[in-house]
C-alpha cells in the first residue's frame, strides 16, 4: 500500500493500536487529525471543543483551512449535534467564522427568536450572505424557463407587430412561398401575447415551517422572491405550522421573507390549504405548491378533502416532499399516497428542477409524466404500492 493511501487511511481510522497503519502524522496532516480528533474522536463526542466559543471560532477556521467547502459543510452539521454548537451560533463572533451554507440558515431561523440582539445583525449577514448566492445561482434559470412558457401558454393567432414569433411564422407558412418575389407572404401569423401587462398566472407557495423542512423553506423563500419578480406572475408565499404566516408582503426580499418564518412546531396542512383557498381568485389560472413532509397534526381526513376540491377547481397542485438537495426526504407514505390517488404529482424536488417544474405547470402539462421524464421517483396510489 502507497504512503499516500497509509495516510489518508490513518486519517480515517483515527491512530491508536486499533487502526492498523502504524502511520505517524506530521505538519498539517497532524492538524488535520487534530480537528478531525475534537468532533469524531469516540472520548471527545458531546465536549471535544468545549464551552468557549474562541476555541470553536478556531475549530471551525482550522476546519476550512484543511479541508474543502464540501467537506467542511458536512462538518458543520455534524458539529451542530455533537458538539452541541447551536448555542454557540449564537455568539457572533462564531458566526464571522462560519462558512455559510443553506443548513446553517436553516439552524439560524430556527434559533431567530432565541439570538440575542448583540448577534442579529451578524446573523442577518450570513442569512444575506447564503440568499445571494443562491440568487445568483437561481435566478436566471427560473426567469428564462418561467418567462418562456408563460408566452408560449399565451400563443396567439393575431399577434402584434413585436410579438411575432417569425420562425414559426414562416414554418407554417413554407406553401405559401412567392418564387418571384423570392419570400414567403404569410396567411397566418404566429406569436406570443408576450407584451400584455396583466397577470396570467398566479404561484401558492404553501411551505411547512417545521423544523424537518428548514432547507426546503430556504429554497422556497428565495424562489418567492424570484417569481415575485416576474410581472405577469402574482406571487404568494404562505408558511403554516399550527399557525398561518402570510409572508407575501415580504416577498420582495428574501431574507425578510426568512426572518418571518418560525422553524419548529406542529403542522396543521388543513389549515393551511383552507386559508390558501381563500386567497386564491382563479383556480384555473393558479399553480399551488404545497411543500411538506405530510406529517399531518390536523385534521387529516379534511385536509384530502380540501386537496381534492383544490383539484376539482382545475386548479394545479403539486405537493413537493422536500425542495432541496438532501436526498429522498422522509415523509408520511399514507398521505403522500392517498395525494397520489386524487390526481395531486407528489415528490421531491432538487431547487435545480424546480423551475422546468414551474413551465410544465404554467404549460398544464401533465406533472406527474415529467416527473416520469426527469427520473424523479413519484409517491403512489395506495392500490399501486
Amino acid at each position: 500500500m502507497s504512503d499516500d493511501r497509509l495516510r489518508r487511511w490513518r486519517l480515517i481510522l483515527g491512530g491508536g493500536d486499533a487502526d492498523g497503519t502504524g502511520e505517524e502524522l506530521s505538519g498539517v496532516d497532524r492538524k488535520r487529525d487534530g480537528t478531525l480528533e475534537a468532533l469524531y474522536g469516540k472520548e471527545k463526542r458531546g465536549g471535544g471543543l468545549g464551552g468557549s466559543s474562541p476555541r470553536v471560532a478556531r475549530w471551525l477556521g482550522d476546519i476550512r483551512g484543511y479541508f474543502p467547502a464540501s467537506v467542511v459543510q458536512v462538518m458543520q452539521r455534524d458539529a451542530m449535534d455533537r458538539l452541541g454548537l447551536r448555542q454557540l451560533l449564537l455568539e457572533p463572533e462564531l458566526l464571522e467564522s462560519v462558512q455559510p451554507d443553506v443548513h446553517l440558515v436553516g439552524t439560524l431561523l430556527s434559533l431567530n427568536q432565541a439570538i440575542p440582539e448583540r448577534s442579529r445583525e451578524t446573523a442577518r449577514a450570513v442569512v444575506r450572505q447564503v440568499v445571494d448566492e443562491l440568487e445568483r445561482k437561481l435566478a436566471q434559470p427560473t426567469r428564462q424557463a418561467v418567462t418562456g412558457a408563460l408566452h408560449r401558454a399565451g400563443r396567439t393567432s393575431r399577434p402584434r407587430a413585436g410579438d411575432i414569433d417569425w420562425n414559426r411564422t414562416i414554418l407554417a407558412n413554407l406553401k405559401h412561398y412567392q418564387p418571384a418575389h423570392r419570400t414567403v407572404v404569410p396567411e397566418r401569423l404566429l406569436g406570443y401575447g408576450r407584451r400584455l401587462p396583466q397577470v396570467s398566472r398566479e404561484v401558492v407557495l404553501c411551505l411547512d415551517q417545521s423544523g424537518s423542512m428548514a432547507a426546503s423553506v430556504v429554497y422556497a423563500g428565495v424562489f418567492g422572491a424570484v417569481l415575485a419578480s416576474i410581472r405577469s406572475l402574482r406571487t404568494q408565499v404562505i408558511a403554516f405550522d399550527t399557525e398561518i404566516a402570510d409572508l407575501t408582503d415580504a416577498v420582495s426580499d428574501p431574507v425578510e421573507l426568512l426572518f418571518g418564518v418560525q422553524l419548529g412546531g406542529g403542522t396543521d396542512i388543513n389549515a393551511a390549504l383552507a386559508y390558501c383557498q381563500s386567497r386564491v381568485a382563479n383556480p384555473r389560472d393558479t399553480i399551488f405548491v404545497l411543500i411538506s413532509d405530510l406529517y399531518e397534526g390536523g385534521d387529516n381526513d379534511e385536509m384530502l378533502r380540501r386537496a381534492q376540491a383544490m383539484v376539482a377547481s382545475e386548479m394545479q397542485v403539486v405537493c413537493l416532499l422536500a425542495l432541496s438537495d438532501d436526498g429522498a426526504p422522509a415523509y408520511d407514505h399514507d398521505n403522500a399516497a392517498a395525494l397520489a390517488a386524487l390526481g395531486v404529482p407528489t415528490f421531491a424536488c432538487t431547487p435545480g428542477k424546480f423551475p422546468d417544474l414551474l413551465a410544465a405547470a404554467i404549460q398544464r402539462d401533465d406533472l406527474a409524466g415529467w416527473a416520469g421524464a426527469n427520473d424523479i421517483p413519484l409517491a403512489a396510489p395506495a392500490d399501486e404500492t
